[in-house]
């Protein structure tokens, strides 16, 4: 209940910032928007010039890219960690975080949120029923509980990516880090992983799993046979990499000794 207390509180502070700048959280709705629209065109530009992408058509690869978006959205809302390294490091409000009672990560997840984030798991929904009813599929009575575990367990799998990488500032005060690169190397998991080469293909499925935040969980919705028990093992990889995460951070935190140190 303490904790369900701060999300509350978190979230009403939140909101008194935005209602006095209203005209901020339109400027990133609608440029995340914009963002999601240029990648959707980007496909379909591709398919203008082929009808079929390693094996995979137009609507498979769109609804693809609308279940990536839902647990980005998700992840980016409530788990941001972008600029940590320059904000709580160099600038030393990691000293304030440590002087609270509450769980150290849990209060800078808090103080990140960012619920326009959750226009992309949105549009990611609308996707997916439109790809979804263009390509005939179904609704089983195990489709909405499958969704919300894969979902929940590729938000996982990004916290535990980025939770691992952002314990790296406490070992250096670099104020950009790999984030910005890591950042770029998870759009492959946009697209079906049977269109890169072997390496990439190890390298988004067992170093950084990526392909479980996309092709892997929703290859179960597009009755792909051939992946379906990769699909599967995504709660075990999101429960993993959120434990290998949460671990490098705890790790990382008690090698911290203040900003002046």
């Amino acid at each position: 209940m303490y904790y369900l207390g701060l999300i509350g509180e978190y979230l009403k502070n939140y909101m008194k910032t935005r209602l006095t700048y209203r005209a901020d959280f339109w400027v990133e709705v609608i440029s995340d928007l914009l963002f999601q629209a240029t990648n959707l065109i980007f496909i379909f530009v591709i398919f203008m010039h082929t009808n079929s992408l390693g094996g995979w058509s137009e609507s498979e690869v769109v609804f693809v890219y609308g279940f990536f978006m839902v647990p980005f959205g998700i992840f980016s809302c409530f788990i941001n960690l972008w600029g940590f390294s320059e904000r709580y490091i160099v600038k030393g409000e990691m000293d304030r975080i440590m002087t609270r009672p509450a769980y150290n990560l849990f209060q800078i997840f808090l103080e990140n949120v960012d619920p326009p984030a959750l226009v992309g798991s949105i549009i990611g929904v609308i996707i997916m029923i439109v790809s979804g009813g263009q390509l005939g599929l179904g609704m089983e009575w195990w489709t909405i509980p499958a969704m919300l575990l894969f979902t929940l367990s590729a938000t996982a799998i990004y916290t535990g990516i980025y939770t691992t990488l952002t314990s790296l500032s406490f070992y250096s005060d670099a104020p950009t880090g790999i984030l910005p690169l890591m950042y770029n190397v998870q759009g492959y998991g946009r697209y079906p992983v049977t269109i890169y080469n072997r390496a990439i293909q190890v390298l988004l499925t067992w170093v950084l799993p990526f392909a479980f935040v996309g092709v892997y969980p929703a290859s179960l919705f597009l009755e792909r046979e051939e992946m379906q028990q990769m699909a599967w093992l995504t709660p075990l990889v999101g429960i993993v990499f959120l434990a290998i995460g949460l671990t490098a951070w705890n790790f990382g935190v008690k090698k911290y000794r203040g900003a002046g140190s």
